[in-house]
Parts: structure tokens; C-alpha cells; sequence
């Protein structure tokens, strides 16, 4: 049987009320009797029951995490950054994928709900108003994270893809390269219009020509839909010296497309990715790309959904609360001057 607060009390020669206050630290009990209580509780080996918790504070410890996909690298080092601060907490996590599917969110929403999570982390980009309405019908509190409209959320946290993309660009005209283009992901909404807008604001900046044959977007950001960007690329009269890619996983693509062309990178065009997924630099050549606080957008994403859970008055819901985060270039062998005729 497991060991139980009447069991401790016993040993301890106090009530359960006592060692319940002990356990957790409330101010009532005095240093000394609850250092005593936590030691009697350790070696009778004592684990709260999160059930006989849950009943208690109406709580049941568990937030739920909305991703696109679970195979994505950028997502496992979100959930990274967000389980930090859950376990830090005492919560655990509850992770579902939404899969661009409006059925699987509808799904979803109800799963959580009958799980009776206390929050729900949304790292979705393309999860629906209407989902998202549900969630706040049954008064679950919502942390929208890189989503396509947090602008539509009270709490959200998302990465400045504009100045991302503008470091981008700005590090390849440093290098010399006048003739760069964009590929990008026609599916993501608002975040490949950044980053574009990003590449045209660098372009504009430094007085080079924003060519229209020179901007190609493609159905998806895997390396399938970097592959077909190759080929339309490559197709065109005059070829860039230099390509911004959507995101690491498309600039894989790009590199193998490239490589069976037989195109070398940087020496013939420069490639550069976005995300810094842990592959970016272990494939060859390794990827320049914009570092987003991947694991550090999840956690402060947590932060702030226990900062509304955390609360006891209506104060800080009043509130809207978001945050926007800035990455960093980080510069790998795929980029270098382009060679002059």
C-alpha cells in the first residue's frame, strides 16, 4: 500500500492537517517541524496523489500543447522549452496534433476538455477561430505561440520573422550578392509574408532591384517543396547568386536538389535556412540560418500560462500580454561571396 499523509502524521506524532501544511510549506508551520515531516516523508518513501490534488484544487496538473506536426524538429524543441517549466510546476504535458485538419482540431478541443487540462499552449500556426473560441467557451486559458493571428489572442508569443529575414538578406548583400531570391511556403499565411517582407526591406535598404521571377512560393516547407523550388530556379535564364529559404527543412531540400544538378554551394549560390533545427549542421555543406530561441519561445510561453493559472484575482486576465522575441545569424559554410566573372 502506498504510503499516505495519516501514515506520516502517525510517525511524526501529528495530525494530518499538520503534515498536509508541511508538505506544502505553508507559512503556519514552523522550519523546524516541517523539515522534520519532509524527512519522515522521504523515507517512507511518500508521492503525493495527483488524483486526491486534482479533486482538491479543481486543478488537474496537466496543460495541453497543440503542434502542426509532432515530427517537426522545430516543434520537439518547443515541447522542450514548455516541459521545462511544466515539470518545474509540477504539470505535465497532454500533446496533440492538429495537422492543418479542421476535424482533428474539432477533435481535439474536446479531448482536452474531457481531460480537463488547465491551459492549452498553441503552437498551431494555422489552428482555426473557431476552435480556438471553443477552447475559450469552456473557460480553458490560451498562450497562442507563433500563431498565424495572435494578434487575436490576450497571451501570445511569437518570433520577429521580418528582422530574421532581414539579417538573412543583410549578411548575403555583405557578401556581395546582389541577385537573391526567395523561396517560400505559399501554405503559411503570415509567416512566410514576413520573412519575405524581411528579404524586401534588406533589398530596398541596400538599393538592389526586388525581382518578381526571383520570388517563388511552393506548396509546403518539407525538402519535397524545396526540390521544386530547385527546379524553378534553375529553370530561369539568369540563375541568383544567392536563395533564402522558408526554413531549414526546405533548405535541405534545396541542397540536395542543388547537389544533383551539380550546382555546388556557396561556391556557384549561397543558401540560407531558418529555424536552426539540430540537422542544419550536420548536413553538408553545414546550413547558414536564423537561430530561433526555439527552446526558449516554448518556455516562455509556459511562463505565461502559469502566470495566468497562478493568479487569484481577475488583475491580470484584464490584461494582454505578448511578447515578441528576436533570433540570431548563424553563419555556416553554406554562404560565401559570389564568384566574380
Amino acid at each position: 500500500m502506498p504510503t499516505t499523509i495519516k501514515d506520516i502524521a502517525r510517525h511524526a506524532g501529528v495530525s494530518h492537517t499538520t503534515v498536509s501544511r508541511a508538505l506544502n510549506h505553508s507559512p503556519l508551520i514552523s522550519a523546524r517541524t516541517t523539515e522534520r515531516i519532509q524527512e519522515i516523508a522521504s523515507k517512507l518513501s511518500y508521492h503525493p496523489s495527483v488524483a486526491a490534488r486534482s479533486l482538491k484544487t479543481n486543478r488537474s496538473q496537466a496543460l495541453g500543447v497543440i503542434v502542426s506536426h509532432i515530427a517537426d524538429p522545430y516543434f520537439s524543441e518547443i515541447l522542450q522549452g514548455i516541459d521545462d517549466v511544466a515539470q518545474e510546476n509540477g504539470y505535465s504535458l497532454f500533446i496533440a496534433s492538429a495537422q492543418h485538419d479542421q476535424v482533428r482540431e474539432n477533435s481535439i478541443v474536446q479531448t482536452m476538455r474531457e481531460h480537463r487540462v488547465d491551459g492549452v499552449i498553441l503552437c498551431s500556426p494555422h489552428f482555426t477561430a473557431e476552435q480556438s473560441n471553443q477552447l475559450n467557451s469552456y473557460n480553458i486559458p490560451i498562450v497562442a505561440l507563433n500563431n498565424q493571428a495572435s494578434e487575436s489572442y490576450r497571451f501570445a508569443i511569437y518570433h520577429d520573422d521580418v528582422d530574421g529575414s532581414r539579417q538573412a538578406c543583410q549578411h548575403l548583400i555583405g557578401l556581395g550578392h546582389n541577385k537573391i531570391a526567395y523561396l517560400g511556403n505559399a501554405t503559411s499565411g503570415r509567416t512566410t509574408q514576413e520573412r519575405l517582407e524581411g528579404f524586401i526591406q534588406a533589398m530596398k535598404e541596400a538599393g538592389l532591384p526586388v525581382l518578381p521571377e526571383y520570388i517563388h512560393q511552393v506548396s509546403g516547407n518539407n525538402p519535397e517543396q524545396g526540390l521544386e523550388g530547385v527546379e524553378y530556379f534553375l529553370g530561369l535564364p539568369e540563375r541568383p547568386t544567392a536563395l533564402i529559404c522558408y526554413n531549414d527543412l526546405m533548405a535541405i531540400g534545396v541542397l540536395k536538389g542543388l547537389h544533383k544538378a551539380g550546382v555546388r554551394v556557396p561556391e556557384d549560390i549561397s543558401v540560407t535556412g531558418f529555424d536552426n533545427i539540430m540537422y542544419s549542421n550536420y548536413i553538408q555543406p553545414p546550413l547558414t540560418t536564423i537561430d530561433q530561441p526555439k527552446r526558449f519561445l516554448g518556455a516562455e510561453a509556459a511562463k505565461l500560462m502559469f502566470a495566468q493559472l497562478s493568479t487569484d484575482t481577475n488583475s491580470l486576465l484584464k490584461e494582454t500580454t505578448e511578447k515578441r522575441l528576436t533570433g540570431m545569424l548563424i553563419i555556416r559554410q553554406s554562404t560565401a561571396p559570389p564568384v566574380t566573372e
